[in-house]
């Protein structure tokens, strides 16, 4: 209980003390020695009416004021005369002696006296609670609004971010996407897994890729893919689906690298890829590549068309057992694993079969390290006409010049060579290129429209045509260019 008041009569006609009296000012020091005289205290819980308030002695000279509030609460002092009587009661003066009286105890069941006023240094604490009240109330608020968006969010309300499983379940493809072509491809595309057998050893063998031909069950791919399961081998085809056949070799053509298979067991409801025309084909055009790269089945892959009649040996191209194709060139990824696989157009119709790549370091050929963006791809109009062939003999035909051309050179054109291999003459007589005029040493430079810079170029060229077409061919003999016509003969299997 505060003690500020102690000693100090109330007035009758004011029966509480005013909640915000005027601040009293700060007292003297106490005197040395208590004044002659001082009148009685009155008694704080018996005021009178009659009784007026005590007049106060004069104000000892002014002294430092006291040390704190607490000291100058327990210091008895004279206090000044107020200023107005009728608006403030004068405190009466302290008792004579030292330390006070000890405060005065209400009756049992009499209110309490009210608390002192703060002294005016504490102004600045009451601000600051009322800061801190403010900052408390402020507080409450916004924790209340987060709890009731929180309920909010709660009940049902949704944010503004979609995820994937609100896409609509049925969704489409539009008919061209890169999606919508490989979807309907895939299911036509098989994985291909050859197993050597007899003098090759048992067991070895690799993955390759073909395609789905036509309902009978034929699958075309490359013939690298299956040349080492064709003595005495396994073949055995995986659907994407999972499902396995086995497989036999129909006919292989090694010149063209091209092969069909034919499953034993053909499931019914089998879908034949679309094929197109290679030779509408434009640079720039779209292409996709579906495979087996390094056995990562059902691979798919885009690009374009980079270049169109790109000479690809696939081989060292010196072998007897090199394939040659005037290839589409694409920069779709192409690795090994991709071979036999399809590559398709915009459309999704098969426009060639890949089968070659270029990597770092290395030539043409079916085994390197990795794509580099340079694919080759055999034109399917060529690919269909050995296919045909194939499944119609077995054996595949090829078109021929009846000439011998060296191999070896490249950037002059296709040299005729001296002598033929074992001697024989390298222009067969009576043949396609002697009916035409054409002598060892001449130099072949154009044939049908396209420029010739090499033996493999040519070659190339002349097995994008069948047995018996017609031929504009350009040459240089003697430093003269010249001109004739070859029809074309034909070789029936691989020699």
């Amino acid at each position: 209980m505060s003690t500020e008041n102690e000693g100090t009569a109330v007035p009758a006609d004011h029966p509480a003390a005013p909640s915000t009296p005027t601040t009293p000012p700060t007292p003297p020091a106490p005197p040395t020695a208590p004044p002659a005289s001082a009148p009685t205290p009155a008694a704080a819980d018996a005021p009178t009416a009659a009784q007026p308030p005590t007049a106060a002695q004069p104000p000892a000279p002014e002294a430092a004021p006291a040390p704190d509030a607490a000291h100058a609460a327990h210091t008895p002092a004279h206090a000044h005369a107020p200023e107005s009587a009728a608006s403030t009661p004068a405190p009466a003066a302290a008792g004579a002696g030292w330390p006070p009286p000890p405060p005065t105890v209400p009756a049992w069941g009499a209110p309490l006296p009210p608390a002192a006023p703060e002294a005016p240094r504490r102004r600045t604490g009451g601000l600051v609670a009322a800061v801190l009240v403010a900052a408390l109330v402020a507080g409450g608020i916004g924790g209340g609004i987060g709890y009731w968006a929180a309920q909010r969010g709660d009940d049902g309300v949704s944010s503004t971010t979609v995820s994937s499983g609100e896409a609509p379940a049925s969704f489409k493809r539009e008919p061209g996407t890169v999606a919508a072509v490989a979807a309907t491809a895939l299911p036509s595309v098989v994985t291909i897994q050859a197993k050597s057998g007899g003098s090759q050893g048992e067991g070895e063998g690799g993955t390759g890729t073909g395609f789905v031909y036509d309902q009978e069950g034929h699958i075309v791919t490359n013939n690298h893919v299956v040349a080492s399961a064709a003595d005495g081998g396994t073949l055995s085809v995986t659907f994407p689906d999972g499902k396995s056949y086995d497989a036999e070799v129909v006919g292989r053509a090694e010149g063209y690298d091209v092969a069909v298979l034919k499953l034993t067991n053909a499931p019914k409801g089998l879908k034949p890829l679309p094929l197109g025309d290679s030779d509408k084909v434009a640079v720039g055009d779209s292409t996709i590549a579906i495979g087996a790269p390094f056995g990562l089945s059902n691979t798919v892959t885009t690009g374009i068309i980079s270049a169109k009649n790109r000479p690809v040996a696939s081989g060292d191209g010196s072998g007897g057992s090199n394939s040659y194709m005037s290839a589409l060139q694409t920069d779709a990824s192409i690795n090994p694993g991709n071979s036999g696989g399809p590559l398709l157009d915009a459309s999704g119709a098969v426009i060639g079969i890949n089968s070659a790549i270029q990597s770092t370091g290395s030539g043409f050929g079916q085994s390197q390290a990795g794509s580099i963006g340079l694919g080759f791809a055999i034109p399917v109009n060529q690919a269909k006409n050995v296919a045909q062939q194939l499944i119609r003999t077995g054996k595949p035909v090829y078109p021929v010049i009846g000439a011998t051309v060296n191999m070896q050179e490249q950037g002059e054109g296709a040299t005729i060579a001296s002598q033929g291999s074992g001697g024989t003459p390298s222009v067969t007589p009576d043949g396609p290129a002697a009916k035409a005029g054409l002598k060892a040493g001449d130099v072949i430079t154009g044939f049908g429209g396209h420029q010739i810079d090499s033996g493999p170029s040519l070659i190339s060229e002349i097995w994008t045509h069948k047995p018996g077409d017609q031929v504009k061919i350009t040459y240089e003999r003697d430093g003269k260019t010249s001109t004739a016509t070859v029809t074309l003969g034909e070789r029936t299997g691989d020699s």
